[in-house]
């Protein structure tokens, strides 16, 4: 059982390794209105539930768990966590068995991909009865709808940014970087390296910013495009594709970049929350989870706005940080929507995770949550790129989650130089092919 730290069991909190597995086609899950309200509240009932996440993230679930105890004493809930990778290699696992936990934390990345295949339990029947929707704009309670059904609930939303060691820029003594377009960026990153080296302290200005989808996709939508379209073709050409890695070639080659060597010595913490980098281009939740990393000789961090491509570019936008879904093959559906409301709408528990998992996407858990320097920042942050946020990209492709894991794979073998930018644009179109075809 997982509870209160007196009471957690040892090992409650469980790390396991697993071997990723092509999702199998399943099916199952209910039709809207179709479930049927079998819940005896005072019937014992025990839930799996599986987050990914770190070890603070982890107590922070410990505590929330407790309050929920409290006020459901009946429903046990067993939590195992790991970290992103690994997590989802775990869940498509169980899915190609159809063994999902009763309830799991979800992104939006798998939603289209796991709804489709019948995996998730619809919690529509529940919506406005067990669950409250009334915190919601409805905007926001649509992003988890794909077709008529309404297979998660938003916990939180976020937007993309960039984190700074304010600390260690002091340290390696170079001026942060003042904002400006991604050449401005790339000289700035080979300044904070020949300035860390000159001060001999073992830091880069970044990780290689093209190792990842997300700045692509900013690249992309700041000419107007999409990694993918709502038809689901491919938005972006082999081209583009290659002139980007190519820029991140060249950054490794000058090693203004952490090397990728050196992040897998660093693993499962990256270059920045290890204190080896002076900025992190990612969601703008992550500062609490920083802060806890770095420890007491890094004591804050700054959240400014990533390079842009083009002035004037409406390339951010608002995203689902995470959604709590359920397992179509639940045996308690009542109470895994019990638990997701209460992980949802709680003021208590907006009040233990403040920002932890994004900013609330629920105003009455936001009502909770405490407006610390960090939940400040967020939305100081989230003011102030107001003018460079657009509309949301489509929801992601069935089989967009092995799309981003081959992307980031080839980052990897890119940063090692084990891989070309030509064989690495044609695998990863490979792989679009195989996914879009299949």
């Amino acid at each position: 059982m997982f509870t209160s730290r007196k009471k957690r069991a040892a090992g409650a909190l469980v790390i396991a390794g697993a071997l990723g597995v092509v999702l199998a086609g399943c099916a199952g899950g209910s039709a809207p209105g179709e479930a049927a309200s079998t819940y005896d509240p005072d019937e014992k009932v025990e839930l799996d539930f599986a987050f990914w996440g770190n070890d603070v993230r982890a107590e922070l679930y410990d505590e929330a768990i407790a309050a929920f105890n409290e006020e459901y004493p009946n429903i046990t809930v067993d939590a195992t966590f790991l970290a992103w990778d690994e997590y989802w290699e775990k869940r498509q696992t169980e899915a190609a068995g159809k063994d999902l936990p009763d309830v799991f934390q979800m992104d939006m990345t798998y939603v289209r991909q796991y709804s489709e295949n019948g995996l998730v339990l619809d919690l529509t029947p529940y919506l406005d009865g067990v669950i409250a929707t009334d915190g919601y704009e409805q905007n926001v309670l649509d992003i988890a709808k794909v077709g008529d059904a309404t297979v998660g609930m938003p916990i939180s939303t976020n937007a993309l940014g960039m984190f700074e060691n304010p600390t260690l820029i002091e340290e390696v003594g170079v001026e942060p970087f003042g904002g400006g377009d991604w050449d401005d960026y790339d000289d700035w990153l080979r300044t904070a390296r020949e300035a860390a080296e000159e001060s001999g302290i073992e830091a880069w200005g970044a990780s290689n910013p093209t190792g990842f989808i997300q700045t692509f996709e900013l690249a992309l939508r700041s000419d107007g495009k999409s990694l993918f379209t709502e038809d689901g073709e491919v938005g972006f050409t082999k081209e583009e594709l290659a002139e980007f890695w190519d820029r991140g070639v060249e950054l490794r080659d000058e090693d203004v970049v952490t090397p990728q060597q050196r992040l897998e010595e660093l693993a499962p913490m990256s270059g920045f929350d290890a204190a080896k980098q002076l900025t992190e281009i990612t969601w703008d939740n992550f500062g609490a989870g920083y802060l806890a990393n770095l420890g007491a000789a890094y004591p804050e961090v700054n959240l400014v706005a990533p390079p842009v491509t083009e002035e004037g570019a409406k390339d951010l936008y608002m995203k689902a940080g995470m959604l709590m879904s359920g397992a179509a093959t639940t045996e308690h559906p009542e109470a895994a929507a019990t638990f997701i409301d209460f992980m949802a709408n709680s003021p208590e528990v907006g009040a233990i995770f403040g920002t932890n998992r994004g900013m609330p996407a629920s105003e009455t858990q936001r009502d909770g949550i405490e407006v610390d320097a960090i939940a400040q920042q967020i939305l100081d942050y989230e003011e102030s790129i107001a003018d460079r946020l657009g509309d949301p990209p489509p929801v992601p492709i069935v089989g967009y989650g092995s799309i981003e894991a081959k992307f980031k794979a080839l980052g990897q073998e890119l940063g090692f130089g084990t891989v070309t930018v030509d064989d690495a644009v044609d695998q990863l179109f490979a792989e679009i092919d195989v996914i879009l075809n299949q």
